[in-house]
């Protein structure tokens, strides 16, 4: 099984078996501190702990973006550094994958909407992609399917 994440905090996780079969698909888990919202370590570690035998962890290595302010880039940095750390917990292989290289090599489109698109084509049926928001359980669903059947588990 592979485990993929897009982080934020409107991010997602999805468990792939190794045939790209969709098991679960979840939102990031966050809980509101000050009035801001931010990932939950606790409410991650009881997403993955049972999962542990995943054979990797494919988190999305996203940068800064022009335009973004530093807030906003903070906070995604403390998103990320919260699935690096959980993950080393739990002593789950870890590997980071740059958007613009996997979904290439997937043909996953940058549009998000396209992404979500390729995600109700993949697993017809789930209703886990239907919303406009979905796009992280998409992006992260593709990117666990990606690793699964291109053989990247080891990467």
């Amino acid at each position: 099984m592979i485990i993929g994440i897009d982080p934020g905090n409107f991010g997602a996780i999805a468990w792939v078996s190794d045939s790209g079969h969709l098991i679960r698909v979840a939102d990031m888990p966050t809980v509101e501190v000050n009035g801001k919202k931010k990932v939950s370590p606790q409410m991650l570690v009881a997403l993955l702990e049972d999962y542990d035998d995943a054979k990797m962890v494919a988190i999305e290595d996203v940068g800064v973006f022009l335009g973004n302010g530093a807030v906003s880039m903070f906070n995604f940095g403390y998103s990320a550094g919260i699935l690096a750390g959980v993950c080393a917990g739990l002593r789950m292989p870890t590997s980071f994958y740059r958007p613009a290289v996997w979904k290439r090599a997937a043909g996953v489109p940058a549009d998000k909407g396209a992404a979500r698109q390729m995600a109700q084509r993949f697993w017809p049926g789930c209703r886990d992609f239907d919303r406009a928001k979905d796009d992280g359980r998409a992006e992260a669903a593709l990117l666990a399917r990606w690793v699964a059947t291109k053989g990247n588990a080891n990467a």
